[in-house]
């Protein structure tokens, strides 16, 4: 979508009108790319102290039913079943070659009540797959919500003053609460790599709430540019860039997000779309990685560079790569021939004609810090 009409916006629209942000067509929503104070600031901010970000674009549903756990576990490739009430997971949709619809995060409110968070741009598709594939289940697109993403080491600090019971969440639990009088949703997780919270709060009050986080004095707003340096820094993947659905989780190097007991060798194993084909390409291996890689320059490798071999030979391509405010130098992540994929691998990325030198390496790229108790 390019034109303004033509683009949706959520609830806090005005707000970020108002903090004077750049506005940016993104999945469909006209989003806050940055505000006054730039994307290195926003980030740096975020490390160090709170930032608020809001991803009220992304979708929220609810799936209910008499047999929920036991349906959502032909679709998603985690051990709901053993998934603790008020626990949650990070999971995939998978298709029936074993690619990736979408990933998403994946809450258990009741034995067969949960709460699932999916990208943006996948929302309608994802909604269409869970009804198309789930037999006795209600699914309800949560429109009239809001949610907001407070990050960084003080998010703890700020959120206590708001509810104490939120902060007795640790690393992935979630939780109904009222706070402020509101009925909101909260998670202790994020995408950030730092410790920090989703508050899911009606969308009429949600200008009112954040504009409360922001009086807070170790709270900034933060856009889109600053929240992908972030992720990237953390080492996350961004669906759509660094996978979509014609690449399976072996190529993705995401296979750990299958539970230990639905793996080909566990005591459970398969049970979801596109579960044998998935194990078949474990089995006979596959030609392409997922790699995180450091930039030996001061030259950002951005994405849909090629990476190139040590003869020149283009070996695969960058998906996400960009400068980080944290690192202060430029790393990324693409996907090279599996027998290139290993740690301290020297390659090139090919920038405007040149090769630029680039290290695999270990990614998160910077100490995740989330709350584990």
């Amino acid at each position: 979508m390019t034109q303004d009409a033509e683009l949706l916006t959520t609830a806090l629209n005005d707000l970020h009108i108002s903090l004077g942000a750049k506005m940016v067509p993104f999945a469909g929503y006209s989003m806050p790319v940055q505000y006054p104070a730039g994307v290195k600031s926003e980030h740096l901010h975020t490390r160090n102290a709170a930032g608020l970000f809001d991803v009220s674009h992304m979708g929220q549903v609810l799936v209910r039913g008499p047999n929920a756990c036991e349906q959502l576990e032909k679709l998603i490739p985690v051990d709901l079943g053993s998934l603790a009430i008020g626990s949650q997971s990070y999971g995939v949709f998978s298709n029936e070659q074993g690619g990736i619809l979408d990933d998403l995060i994946i809450a258990r409110w009741a034995k067969n009540l949960f709460f699932i968070v999916v990208n943006a741009a996948c929302k309608h598709q994802d909604i269409a797959h869970l009804e198309q594939h789930l037999e006795d289940c209600e699914v309800d697109y949560l429109e009239d919500r809001a949610l907001l993403a407070l990050q960084g080491p003080q998010a703890a600090d700020v959120m206590a003053r708001f509810s104490a019971e939120a902060c007795q969440l640790t690393f992935m639990q979630s939780a109904q609460i009222t706070i402020q009088g509101l009925d909101c949703f909260v998670s202790r997780s994020g995408y950030t790599g730092e410790d920090g919270f989703e508050i899911s709060v009606p969308a009429a009050d949600a200008t009112d709430f954040a504009a409360q986080l922001l009086a807070e004095p170790e709270v900034e707003a933060i856009g889109l540019g600053a929240r992908d340096s972030l992720r990237l820094e953390a080492g996350l993947c961004l669906y759509g860039q660094d996978m979509d659905a014609g690449t399976n989780l072996a190529e993705a190097n995401l296979l750990w997000s299958i539970s230990a007991k639905r793996r080909a060798k566990g005591d459970n194993p398969g049970g979801f779309l596109g579960a044998e084909a998935l194990f078949a390409a474990q089995t006979n291996g596959v030609a392409k990685k997922r790699i995180g890689f450091e930039v030996n320059a001061k030259t950002p490798v951005r994405h849909g560079a090629e990476i190139a071999d040590q003869h020149g030979t283009v070996v695969g391509e960058v998906t996400s790569g960009g400068f980080g405010p944290s690192l202060n130098k430029p790393m990324g992540m693409g996907y090279v021939s599996t027998d290139l994929s290993k740690l301290g691998t020297e390659l090139f990325a090919i920038v405007r004609g040149k090769q630029v030198p680039i290290t695999v390496a270990k990614t998160p790229f910077v100490p995740q810090r989330y709350y584990r108790g």
